[in-house]
């Protein structure tokens, strides 16, 4: 049983002051107000002991913490905290396990013990955007897919603007590049990708949004970088215009960039390519990821057994398509009839997969073109 609603304490004086006046037997006086034997000796004892401060709540608080953080472990957190500003209590733990330690309090404790030591910046409240419908079932291990993008350029110390190229596998996390440079050009973008292609292997697709030099205007938005992925075998993925989220893994990985590298920048792109290159250690080989169950990038990334070629082979296509080379002016003939695809593939073979009489789809390696309708006399953007 317990006491009534109305007024605990009120309820608990009344029942010490009928007590003391002996009208009613023990029992009687646990009957009236509702409370068992049990109840009623247990306040008769406090208020024995403690008087009137009996008719209080006592706090429910623990006398002691048997899971207290001992100094030693606090000491951990606070080191880790001071090399690692911008972990969270997540990543320090799974650190913590990765080196050995054990006994560990769960990571809101550590949360708290950091929180105690002023080393916890309350974060804004985000508001977070819905899931994204394309599915990435196909990114089921390394080399899969790979992600590329220009993360936003920011200013340096001398005035001069930044554009890192970052380059990262969408499965491990890895990130291979993260390059300083003044502008988005194809001639230095490429350099840099030939490095990551001979350092580590071809992946089988390369997810990007729609910026130069990564895709164009024209038909299947091809460039020159992409067409030079598709004669690797590399297939270009582009994501839709201003959806970021579906490539989400990557523009994550470039908050802890920005938050880590250029807040400030440094004074020249020497000195700022210094920073990346110490995040990249970083973020591969020390930083816990929650996403790999606390794992780092260089513990699931492994190399691709698709090496970079010495020399590129010229595109193939099966042996029941029509090939025809593309002209100068862009054009091929087909039907005894011109169609323009574009200046960007002259000189390369594109392969045509005839689907009835007088129309064709149109391939460069194994990305589909356009439709050719020569009844129409025109050529169809897929």
């Amino acid at each position: 049983m317990s006491w009534l609603e109305s007024g605990v304490c009120d309820e608990r004086r009344k029942f010490i002051e009928d007590w003391l006046k002996r009208e009613f037997s023990f029992s009687e006086l646990c009957a009236r107000f509702s409370i068992s034997r049990k109840t009623g000796y247990k306040l008769l004892n406090r208020f024995r002991a403690e008087g009137d401060t009996a008719f209080s709540d006592r706090s429910r608080a623990r006398h002691c913490q048997s899971h207290a953080v001992s100094d030693v472990t606090v000491q951990k957190l606070l080191e880790l905290k001071a090399r690692y500003p911008l972990w969270g209590p997540r990543k320090i733990r799974d650190l913590l396990i990765h080196r050995g330690s054990s006994d560990l309090p769960a990571a809101s404790t550590i949360g708290n013990v950091l929180k105690q030591h002023g080393l916890v910046t309350p974060r804004k409240k985000r508001l977070k955007t819905p899931p994204h419908s394309l599915p990435l079932k196909h990114c089921a291990a390394p080399n899969m897919v790979w992600s590329a993008d220009f993360k936003g350029q920011f200013q340096l110390g001398n005035l001069e603007y930044c554009y890192p190229l970052t380059i990262s596998d969408n499965y491990s996390r890895y990130l291979f590049s993260c390059h300083a440079m003044k502008g988005p050009t194809l001639a230095e973008s490429m350099k840099i990708f030939h490095r990551v292609f001979q350092e580590h292997g071809l992946p089988d697709a390369i997810r990007t949004d729609n910026g130069q030099p990564f895709a164009g205007l024209g038909i299947g938005g091809l460039t020159q970088m992409s067409i030079w992925w598709l004669k690797l075998g590399i297939i270009p993925e582009r994501i839709a215009p201003a959806k970021p989220q579906q490539n989400g893994r990557h523009e994550r990985m470039h908050r802890t960039l920005k938050e880590a590298t250029t807040q400030p920048s440094e004074n020249d792109l020497k000195a700022q390519q210094g920073r990346f290159d110490y995040f990249i250690k970083e973020y591969n080989e020390e930083r816990p990821h929650q996403a790999l169950n606390g794992k780092m990038p260089m513990d699931v990334y492994s190399r691709s057994n698709k090496q970079m070629p010495d020399k590129i082979q010229e595109v193939s296509y099966p042996n029941d398509f029509q090939i025809r080379k593309v002209r100068s002016n862009g054009e091929i003939k087909w039907c005894g009839k011109n169609y323009f695809v574009t200046a960007l593939l002259h000189g390369e073979p594109v392969g045509l997969q005839q689907v009835d009489d007088g129309r064709a789809i149109v391939y460069f390696a194994s990305l589909q073109l356009g439709l050719i309708d020569a009844r129409k006399n025109k050529i169809h953007r897929l």
